[in-house]
């Protein structure tokens, strides 16, 4: 064996800002590099505005956002404090979708390869891993409630035979063989790869969009008018009351796309630019998300004056239209919605995250398949029982930790490096994102206080949750109302103050090359600034 440098010429710079790796660039020798891993080229990024308002409107319109703002009308709050606390919580996790996105965008790196810089090139698995569990919780989620709406509105169309078939495992076993072909259904399409989602959202966002509006025009008829929809009182006014299940429901909006506020790159690395990115997020996010929710708490409304009591599923509810074609095109937009939502939020992440844990034995396809076999092992239906169980203990609990995660890759990303990375080095043994053993331990201390703060107060109303109603650590609890935020700001600060007390050597340790050809980093041992990617100034 004998030592060798990486190449100096690795990357190129371009006009725009973003940066790619060079044409001459050669990683095929490292184990942390595979073909979805790898930075994609200049003409592999074409995604546009429009591309990214079309991905958020057809990940925002879906049935878990719909009963998140129905759910809130059944906690008690009435149209417009459900549609305000929406509101803000998708305009404040739209900073980190867009700080985080940035990364992807200027070098065309996934989620696991962008954590990399932060945690280390074997310590990014850690967040990683976090994600792609959470990912298949809310896979099974999607798919379990998919399921639902094809058994409920076939059964609205076929009859007894079909919705009072023979139990098994406690559900009609036409129950479960509508939840196997909506399964079955997803793995084909995400078989096709990133440009068949593309697609996908590009088409089907505004026939969902559609859908809402007819749902709503439907229930208004019902209820003779908008009138009565938007008479519901509150029934915890706007004093105390209100805000003891604001603060936590906020925090549980934060929570619903705390995971995209993770691995939003997996997405961005195909923009054609910043501004497409930027634009996009901030145009289909806060906004689509906003909307779907006042359709939903309003159809969510109206089905309290109809029928007495707030129905918060609208496949319940599409499945009490008399009419047959009703039926049948709210069985299409269920499907629509939750297959776009389900493949773009839940599949695309763990696949990049699960190829990274295993790069040379695992790929995308290979990692979708294995989120799709996990998902259904959890049990997804026991999560969406009840209101308070689906908005406090689950998104609360999992936005929390994911909090930390985020705060970590925001410090690191634009306080420390001000958005400079060495692109080669993020899939090199020994350069400058190695630390020790591949692992960052100030990083790992942020994420391990943060996530103690953040959840370590999590408690449950008595008989409605996993949690003790004082808490899991009772001196914590009045924290754990504002779990996403704790986690956020605690490992933000954290990690940026372990690096400026206790800064990482970054003088890249040569390696040699080994038998199975894995090629060493020596670059920049000249400049103080090496791990930038940035030319010296």
């Amino acid at each position: 064996m004998s030592d060798a440098p990486a190449p100096r010429h690795q990357v190129t710079h371009h006009p725009d800002g973003r940066v790619s790796l060079s044409p001459g660039a050669d990683l095929g020798g490292s184990r942390y590099v595979n073909d979805d891993l790898r930075p994609l080229s200049m003409e592999q990024r074409n995604w546009s505005t429009y591309d990214f308002t079309a991905l958020w409107v057809g990940m925002a319109v879906n049935i878990p956002s719909w009963t998140l703002a129905g759910g809130l009308v059944a906690l008690g709050m009435d149209w417009k404090q459900a549609v305000l606390t929406i509101a803000l919580g998708n305009l404040i996790v739209l900073a980190p979708m867009v700080l985080t996105g940035h990364a992807g965008a200027k070098y065309g790196i996934p989620f696991p390869v962008f954590a990399r810089a932060a945690f280390g090139v074997r310590g990014a698995n850690l967040p990683a891993l976090l994600r792609g569990a959470t990912a298949c919780g809310w896979f099974g989620i999607q798919t379990w409630i998919g399921g639902q709406g094809i058994f409920f509105l076939t059964g609205r169309l076929i009859g007894p035979e079909w919705s009072e078939a023979a139990p098994v495992g406690g559900e009609p076993w036409t129950m479960w063989l509508s939840f196997l072909l909506f399964w079955a259904l997803q793995v084909a399409i995400i078989s096709w790869g990133m440009e068949a989602v593309r697609r996908l959202q590009d088409w089907a966002a505004p026939f969902m969009l559609l859908g809402g509006v007819v749902l709503l025009v439907w229930m208004a008829r019902q209820a003779g008018g908008l009138g009565p929809m938007l008479s519901q009182p509150s029934e915890l006014g706007w004093g105390p009351e209100f805000w003891v299940v604001f603060f936590p429901a906020l925090m549980g909006m934060i929570g619903f796309w705390s995971t995209l506020s993770l691995n939003i790159s997996d997405f961005t690395r195909f923009s054609g630019s910043q501004k497409a990115q930027l634009r996009g997020q901030s145009l289909g996010l806060p906004t689509t998300m906003t909307a779907f929710a006042l359709l939903s708490v309003l159809v969510t409304s109206g089905s309290q004056a109809v029928y007495g009591e707030p129905i918060w599923d609208p496949v319940q509810l599409a499945a009490r239209m008399d009419s047959t074609v009703g039926v049948i095109f709210a069985l299409i937009v269920v499907l629509m919605a939750t297959i776009s939502t389900n493949i773009a939020a839940n599949l695309v992440g763990p696949a990049y995250d699960l190829s990274n844990l295993a790069p040379r034995l695992i790929g995308f396809r290979t990692g979708a398949m294995i989120t799709c076999v996990v998902s259904v092992l959890i049990f997804p239906w026991k999560l969406i029982e009840s209101p308070s169980v689906y908005i406090f203990t689950w998104l609360g609990t999992v936005g929390g930790l994911l909090g930390t995660v985020a705060g970590i890759l925001i410090a690191d990303y634009w306080l420390l490096r001000r958005s400079r990375l060495r692109l080669d080095a993020l899939y090199l043994r020994g350069a400058d994102y190695w630390y020790s053993g591949g692992w960052n331990r100030r990083a790992l201390a942020a994420f391990a206080v943060g996530g103690v703060l953040a959840i370590g107060g999590s408690y449950s109303e008595p008989g409605s949750g996993p949690f003790p109603a004082d808490g899991l650590i009772p001196l914590l609890q009045p924290l754990a109302d504002y779990s996403w935020a704790v986690g956020f700001l605690t490992a933000f600060a954290l990690h940026a103050l372990l690096h400026r007390l206790f800064p990482p050597d970054r003088t890249p340790r040569p390696e040699s090359i080994t038998a199975g050809g894995e090629a060493a980093a020596a670059v920049g041992r000249s400049h103080p600034h090496s791990g930038s990617g940035e030319p010296p100034r």
